[in-house]
């Protein structure tokens, strides 16, 4: 018999071993030795004094907890009808994975590296302030989200089963904690071997994934795709095409729009990244002195506020986290977040950006059409490689001379390895941005007392939020005037993080098979 329970347990309860089945038991009105107990879910409650554990439980009286439901029947596709996949990250993999399912051979092309090779890269970037352009923190196997922390929470619950990709990462070497926590995440530092393992189990099963190829260009005839050039040389005849790459392939929205194949300019948002030590948001978020309980995980926060009808939100949030340069070319600064598995550093770090609205905000660019969202995170990324000193340095602010609008004499550490640089953000950053910031930090630290404060830096820009362009697709997933195209995850406009990308990726291979 299942029964379903929750319980909360407070620090010091959580600290004894064995409380929480104790504390079930006695729910229950049970022995210990009567039932299993499983944790379905984990979350921590701090909006009071005294932080407590919230456990959603699942008790098996009399009978064994049952395991998993979920199986991957892999097939051999050896020499199973083949379909083609542009980019490997959470998009192209679970594309690539559910077509083993299906019985079909995906073969993947990925412009980056392997993970192993991508580390020289990101080193480079950060070392020797040099960008290469295929393989970057954006661009390589697995990703942005490979060395972007590996955060798998999603509000996409309505567009496929959650659940089935965190046991699919579990099955392929993450920790089964993403299968309880409430905000579950894998880290920067084990990401690497599951996307490893992802590619093995894709090779292993007949599939293929090729890296340093970079579609370049696309044979269309009666509407029809016909076949893909890859690195300006190699015309391969295709039936089926995944487009899944990513929301800065910028070449792949331009040669669409050259190619006069349907994109459509979408709102995105764009801002700085906030960084404050990591005491002063575990002070405030769990109450304490800045010296956390041992039990208590590195304390996140989120936040919205509304200005001059625009929304102003934290956005990747990562706690005990590092700043990390983003750039995928030479001549722009960009900023993003990570942090490891124990989220250990010193430094907490979030987006906080503003939404542009594509046709109010930005009538500037509107000779650009559908590339006007593009241009105008090329000119911001463009002036913040300037204010940084021409380098991969970022300018930065203390965020109370920022709201205060003057150029701050000295900044504080911070965990961004190429360094910072001292600029006037609040004058640089078009007003529609600046003008919301502003008064968005501001009733930040209203709602968070002590968030507002000058230990914190604000470091520009935090510019690839999500894809400025969306690439319109039918009811069958197919784009409505390219046969045998499918336009997938955060590239195509479709989904906003790893889960949501991996389901998009599964859908897609679903489609894509259709009358094969």
């Amino acid at each position: 018999m299942l029964k379903t329970l929750q319980i909360r347990l407070t620090l010091e309860e959580e600290a004894i071993e064995g409380q929480l089945k104790r504390r079930a038991a006695t729910y229950l009105g049970l022995n210990e030795a009567e039932f299993e107990l499983a944790i379905l879910r984990k979350s921590i409650d701090a909006r009071k004094p005294e932080v407590v554990f919230n456990y959603k439980l699942a008790a098996y009286v009399g009978e064994n907890a049952p395991k998993t439901d979920y199986t991957f029947d892999y097939k051999d596709v050896s020499s199973a009808p083949e379909i083609h996949i542009i980019g490997f990250g959470p998009a192209g993999m679970w594309a690539a994975l559910r077509c083993l399912e299906l019985g079909y051979k995906p073969i993947v092309f990925e412009r980056g590296k392997d993970v192993r090779e991508r580390r020289r890269d990101l080193r480079a970037i950060n070392q020797q302030h040099s960008v290469n352009e295929n393989s970057n923190y954006c661009f390589g196997e697995g990703g942005a989200g490979t060395y972007s922390d590996g955060k798998l929470y999603t509000r996409s619950l309505k567009r496929g089963d959650v659940k089935r990709i965190f046991h699919s990462l579990v099955h392929h070497g993450a920790t089964e904690q993403i299968l309880i926590d409430a905000h579950p995440h894998i880290g920067t530092n084990k990401l690497p071997k599951v996307v490893k393992n992802i590619r093995e189990t894709i090779i292993e099963y007949g599939g293929e994934v090729h890296f340093n190829v970079q579609l370049t260009d696309l044979i269309i005839k009666n509407k029809t795709i016909q076949a893909v050039v890859l690195n300006d040389s190699e015309e391969l005849p295709v039936q089926r095409v995944i487009l899944a790459t990513g929301h800065s392939a910028r070449d792949v929205f331009q040669l669409l729009d050259k190619k006069k194949i349907d994109i459509q300019a979408k709102s995105f948002a764009m801002g700085v990244r906030a960084e404050h030590p990591q005491h002063i948001i575990d002070s405030i978020q769990y109450h304490c002195d800045g010296n956390r309980n041992e039990l208590l995980p590195a304390a996140s926060y989120s936040l919205v506020h509304q200005v001059k009808g625009r929304g102003v939100y934290s956005f990747c949030m990562c706690p005990g986290g590092f700043i990390v340069p983003a750039a995928t070319a030479p001549g722009e600064v960009v900023v993003n977040g990570m942090s490891p598995s124990k989220r250990n550093n010193k430094f907490a770090n979030s987006g906080i950006v503003v939404e542009i609205n594509i046709d109010e905000d930005l009538k500037r660019y509107e000779k650009f059409g559908a590339l006007r969202g593009l241009e105008f995170q090329k000119d911001l990324e463009r002036l913040a490689f300037t204010a940084g000193g021409r380098t991969q340095t970022a300018p930065s602010q203390r965020m109370t001379d920022f709201v205060e609008g003057k150029l701050s004499e000295t900044l504080n550490d911070t965990s961004y390895q190429p360094g910072l640089k001292s600029a006037p953000l609040h004058s640089l950053l078009p007003k529609l941005i600046g003008s919301r910031l502003r008064k968005g930090f501001e009733e930040f630290g209203k709602k968070m007392r002590g968030y507002y404060t000058e230990e914190a830096n604000i470091v520009g820009v935090e510019s690839r939020t999500s894809s400025p362009v969306t690439i319109p697709r039918n009811d069958t997933l197919e784009h409505p005037t390219i046969k045998g195209l499918f336009p997938c995850g955060e590239g195509g406009g479709y989904a906003g993080g790893i889960v949501s990308a991996a389901m998009d990726g599964e859908r897609c291979a679903e489609a894509a098979i259709v009358g094969l």
